[in-house]
């Protein structure tokens, strides 16, 4: 992590201490340390050095230079720690490493969870929206915020990062030292997206939430999770007892359901349930939308009415305004200050317009890279126009969602543009062309598709299809400012690249213009 997202390293603690009662084997003997990482090249002197299993090597490979940075102990699995009897520091075997870190990290940095507001929202789709709904509730309420997702960390109005690719939840350590400068930039809460991954590789342990949302549960992630059930169990370990003071669940979604049953069930935390039926603690009704990108809803509590205003489009975003204004109230943000916070709440990269000036078409960038998401932002355009959609899949990602996520674009677009996302070390061609399959399955009648390799390409494709009276879909890549192309991350921002594009196609049609009156 970049070392301006770091406190001072604090004063040093007995290892032994920050071990006390987790399951490790070892001696520490009278080490103290001054910091936690799981990566060999960011230690420093006196820190602990996490050695765990990668994606393709095991950080024991690297103790060697760990050591020779200057960390004073390693923590690994008990599996490894055999064979680093010969390291010049303590070695200590954990039965969770993972767990372990997390834990120790927290202690280190003087658990600075417990100084702040902990919101934290998981969801196949809506959890970036619904923290930055978050966020805006909270300083209209005058709280501090800070936020830790996908499209980077920010403090209130000051960005911490941005993202040009980057994982939801960071590493524990990493995540705790963020929260730490937080705490000491003098934040009051902080809002927290919580992926699957997170969950399952425990990056949020040794943190009690003050209030948790589930959104809904969606085919994502499967190229790390075993399956659907496999992704759902690790979403709802953010609900199991010790996790959180209360749960807000969106109870429309059958894993909301079931994430609600088992959240009464073990009651050590308050339910809170959000859904459309009367039974739901907060009733969702009367969405319509509000042109030409927004909405407004009634959310029933207690008998009473309360109007939800966003500018963002789509009852899907609604939903997400929903459980965050249940998960304010739940940490004691006034009604009114949620509300007009909610009313003016902006997001980057989710359904956001892109101004190209008189005479060009609406345009909108969208994060969407899942089938439902996909079909959502579409679904949501539906009356403002002809329906241009531009969208691609990631490479190295599950292959099986790639023909959904073109059926979904097609659906309710009159003309989809099939090109490339991220390809990473994928074959970009072989991925357009089982979405296109989708896509092609899936076109209503008077419809069009079309593949077109390069992303930049495709935009101004779109744009050309488009007139003033068309919306411009960009999806999949939303805030994102880079590109993967195999081993290599390039300069691209679809926000910027339809600008670009649209001055090309002005100047070309100015001088064709030109040409003609000569």
């Amino acid at each position: 992590m970049d070392s301006t997202l770091r406190p001072p390293d604090p004063p040093p603690a007995l290892l032994a201490a920050l071990l006390e009662g987790l399951d490790v084997a070892g001696d520490p003997a009278s080490v103290a340390i001054t910091g936690v990482t799981l990566d060999s090249r960011a230690v420093r002197p006196g820190w602990l050095y996490v050695a765990l299993p990668g994606t393709s090597t095991h950080g024991a490979a690297f103790v060697p230079q760990a050591v020779a940075a200057g960390a004073a102990a390693v923590l690994t699995d008990a599996a490894t720690a055999p064979s680093l009897t010969d390291a010049a520091v303590p070695v200590l075997a954990a039965a969770d490493a993972r767990h372990a870190a997390a834990v120790v990290a927290a202690r280190c940095f003087g658990e600075p969870a417990r100084d702040l507001t902990m919101l934290g929202v998981t969801g196949t789709n809506g959890k970036t929206t619904t923290v930055a709904l978050l966020q805006a509730g909270l300083q209209a309420a005058g709280r501090l915020t800070g936020t830790i997702g996908t499209i980077g960390f920010r403090l209130g109005d000051e960005e911490l990062r941005s993202a040009r690719t980057t994982v939801t939840t960071p590493e524990s350590p990493d995540l705790q030292a963020l929260l730490a400068v937080m705490r000491d930039r003098g934040a009051d809460a902080v809002a927290l997206e919580v992926s699957s991954h997170a969950l399952a590789l425990a990056r949020v342990d040794g943190i009690e939430f003050d209030v948790v949302g589930f959104l809904n549960l969606g085919r994502d992630h499967l190229d790390f999770h075993a399956d659907l059930d496999d992704y759902f169990e690790a979403k709802a370990r953010l609900f199991e007892p010790g996790r959180s003071t209360a749960a807000v669940v969106w109870t429309d979604d059958p894993k909301g359901r079931e994430i609600a049953g088992r959240v009464a069930d073990h009651g050590a935390s308050r339910l809170i349930t959000v859904g459309t039926s009367a039974d739901a603690r907060y009733v969702l009704t009367g969405y319509e939308p509000v042109a030409p990108l927004g909405g407004r809803a009634t959310l029933l509590r207690d008998g009473e009415a309360l109007e939800l205003e966003l500018t963002l489009p789509g009852e899907y975003n609604m939903i997400d305004a929903a459980v965050a204004f249940a998960m304010l109230e739940a940490v004691g943000v006034p009604a009114g200050e949620a509300l007009a916070g909610l009313r003016t709440a902006q997001v980057p990269g989710r359904m956001q317009r892109v101004d190209l000036g008189p005479g060009a078409p609406l345009v909108v960038v969208d994060f969407a890279h899942t089938p439902q998401a996909v079909g959502a932002a579409v679904a949501s355009l539906a009356g403002l126009g002809r329906v241009v959609t531009v969208l691609g899949c990631g490479g190295d990602r599950d292959p099986d969602k790639r023909p959904e996520m073109g059926a979904a674009a097609a659906r309710g677009s009159d003309l989809t543009v099939i090109t490339d996302d991220n390809p990473r070390t994928e074959d970009p061609a072989r991925i357009r062309a089982q979405t296109l399959a989708g896509a092609e399955a899936a076109l209503r009648p008077g419809a069009e598709v079309v593949e077109v390799a390069g992303r930049r390409a495709a935009i101004e494709t779109a744009l050309r299809g488009a007139g003033p009276d068309s919306v411009v879909a960009i999806l999949g890549k939303g805030h994102e400012r880079g590109q993967i192309l195999a081993d290599r991350i390039v300069d691209f921002d679809d926000v910027e690249e339809a600008t670009l594009a649209w001055r090309r196609l002005s100047e070309e049609g100015a001088s064709h213009a030109a040409a003609q009156h000569l």
